[in-house]
């Protein structure tokens, strides 16, 4: 094996200067991001040697070392772990094997502290011994290989590889701190930082010590309590240590919203720890992202992102399951095609929704920011999780026009709680803004009859109130689908008989491009709107569809008439071109309120000019 150099690939280079300026106010995390690091290599080596015992090489004693040389000025993390090939190194080491990552550099605001949290996430700690050293020199001999490999850079454009003296099987990162960083070299600096951030770890982290008295030895000894944080009962553990440990797990350097930890005894034995997040992971919306839990069996760590125990929309969930019952062999296929997997997916969904319902009673403020930045991806449950769909319900937050701003939402609860006598329905709206929402003309007599409506606008909502047909024994009713069974009055019925010859002109008019033209009592002060059949594809979903690359069956609409308006009753007094112009202009300002947009809009400000010159 030669001396090479490497050149980094460029979005490394653009990562190392953003932690190194970045992360500098916190730079205790870069010993926690190493050590989780190594003690991820002895689990590794834990999991392989369950098929190959000799990669033990007859030393099963896992463990984490960190020594500080104060003439050198050198920080040492060992693990006896995996260990790294000189291609592993090169590709573990100089590139971010990450889909996404254009995504992530765009996502970066230019605010050190909000930007930090984003670096946390992407999950790329190894760097993180950039923010205290100006060299860093790692050497690894991979299990079972004969050789072991060095790497070194100075976390500027290159680094290089070449051989290694080392003989022992895993990992030395030897990091030349910065003088301002000298600071851990101090015992006491890396005990304290070892406590804060490591207590956790199921490997023994130890620390060497100098001997007290002048010629005696020094050696190792452990600082942590090296006992995996869930096999313990919550009485034994602290706060402090749940969040260091969600930090461990998620790389986050926040705290999280709140954490459930839990033992299953009985037909199933497993434990699962479950923590939901403050802030949203950048790539929440990615779809080649990984999600899932930790798994362990029998505290054996087996992979990393286990999908099968989360649903897609409650991929935001961190965490871990350790079970008693799967074979230590399992792989993700036996995941998929297992029962109990199945049934674990179920209870600890339904763990995650009763943790979100807790919050959202006792914490209200710390909802709403859970809402802000995961609430579109909850919206996703109705359609996902039939079997949980009324508990998905209860926790999804809409704007409504009880209130007149966004910052306000409700919840179908408080819906529920506001519905005057003689309301059977839960209405809602579905627009491409709140505004549009706010002021659509299908909401008129609704407002009139003082039922509150549910303004709904973002792109996944149509999609989500297809799968949702009732809450709490109340039907659903879009304000915008079918007709609202709202009995006329006999003054109403009266306008309708007046002027019934007209739908038959309207319709002959229209041709094709309606379904069918009909009278309606949903409208107050607009002439005309226009909505879909019950069953029918609102515009919303066929947006949602072309939006995701979807050819979308083109949208029939029934055009309906107010017959009590002003210009509607108009139309019974028209002929010829007048009459097709009023009625091409009715029924495009009624494609505009609800689409926002109009194949022909030379046509329609044609006919508007004519109209407005007819006035003048």
């Amino acid at each position: 094996m030669t001396t090479q150099t490497h050149g980094f690939q460029t979005e490394v280079q653009q990562l190392l200067q953003l932690m190194i300026h970045s992360l500098y106010s916190n730079r205790d995390i870069f010993l926690r991001e190493l050590i989780s690091n190594a003690a991820d290599a002895a689990d590794k080596l834990r999991f392989k040697a369950l098929e190959n015992a000799d990669l033990y090489e007859g030393d099963g004693d896992l463990k984490v070392r960190i020594k500080a040389d104060k003439d050198k000025g050198t920080l040492t993390i060992s693990d006896n772990g995996i260990g790294m090939t000189e291609s592993e190194i090169v590709e573990h080491l100089g590139t971010i094997a990450k889909s996404g990552t254009k995504a992530f550099f765009q996502s970066l605001s230019g605010d050190a502290a909000k930007d930090s949290q984003l670096i946390g996430q992407f999950g790329v700690g190894f760097y993180s011994a950039f923010i205290v050293a100006d060299t860093v020199e790692v050497h690894s001999r991979a299990a079972g290989a004969k050789e072991g490999v060095m790497w070194r850079s100075k976390g500027e454009g290159t680094f290089e590889t070449g051989p290694s003296d080392k003989t022992s099987r895993g990992t030395d990162i030897v990091l030349f701190l910065k003088d301002d960083d000298k600071d851990f070299l101090e015992s006491y600096k890396l005990e304290q930082v070892i406590h804060t951030y490591s207590d956790h770890i199921g490997v023994p982290v130890e620390l060497y010590k100098e001997g007290k008295e002048e010629g005696e030895d020094g050696g190792f000894a452990p600082v942590n309590q090296g006992t995996a944080l869930w096999t313990k009962s919550k009485s034994e553990v602290s706060d402090e240590e749940y969040v260091s440990f969600y930090q461990h797990l998620s790389h986050d350097f926040g705290e999280p919203l709140t954490w459930s930890h839990n033992k299953v005894e009985g037909k199933h034995e497993y434990t699962s720890l479950l923590y939901i997040p403050k802030n949203a992971p950048w790539d929440l919306y990615q779809r080649e992202r990984q999600h899932g839990l930790k798994l362990y069996v029998k505290r054996v760590f087996i992979m990393d992102d286990a999908e099968v125990f989360l649903p897609q929309y409650l991929r935001f969930v961190k965490g871990l399951v350790d079970s008693a019952d799967l074979p230590l062999n399992v792989s993700r296929e036996i995941l998929q095609d297992s029962k109990l997997t199945q049934s674990m997916k179920g209870a600890i969904s339904k763990r995650i929704l009763s943790m979100l319902e807790k919050l959202a009673k006792d914490k209200p403020e710390d909802y709403a920011g859970f809402w802000k930045n995961f609430g579109a991806v909850l919206k996703e449950g109705p359609a996902e999780d039939f079997a949980n769909r009324e508990a998905i319900a209860g926790l999804l937050r809409f704007n409504s026009t009880h209130h007149d701003d966004t910052e306000h939402l409700v919840s179908l609860d408080e819906y529920l709680e506001r519905m005057p006598e003689g309301q059977d329905k839960i209405y809602y709206v579905v627009a491409d803004s709140f505004n549009a929402a706010r002021f659509s003309p299908h909401l008129e007599v609704l407002r009139k009859k003082g039922f509150e409506v549910l303004l709904l606008s973002e792109r996944i909502d149509d999609w989500m109130m297809s799968h949702l047909t009732e809450y709490k024994g109340k039907p659903f009713a879009s304000a915008t689908r079918g007709e609202l069974d709202i009995e006329a009055t006999d003054e109403e019925k009266e306008a309708e008989k007046a002027i019934e010859g007209v739908l038959a002109k309207v319709k002959d008019s229209l041709g094709d491009k309606v379904s069918e033209v009909r009278f309606t009592h949903r409208l107050t002060d607009s002439p005309a709107c226009v909505v879909t059949d019950e069953h029918g594809m609102s515009s919303q979903m066929a947006k949602l569809l072309a939006s995701v690359g979807q050819a979308a069956p083109e949208v029939k609409y029934i055009f309906e008439l107010n017959p009590e308006h002003p210009v509607v009753k108009s139309l019974d007094g028209r002929e010829g071109e007048n009459f097709e112009d009023a009625v091409a202009l009715l029924f495009e300002q009624a494609l505009l309120a609800e689409r926002g947009s109009l194949e022909d809009p030379s046509g329609f400000v044609k006919r508007l000019n004519k109209l407005m010159l007819q006035g003048l």
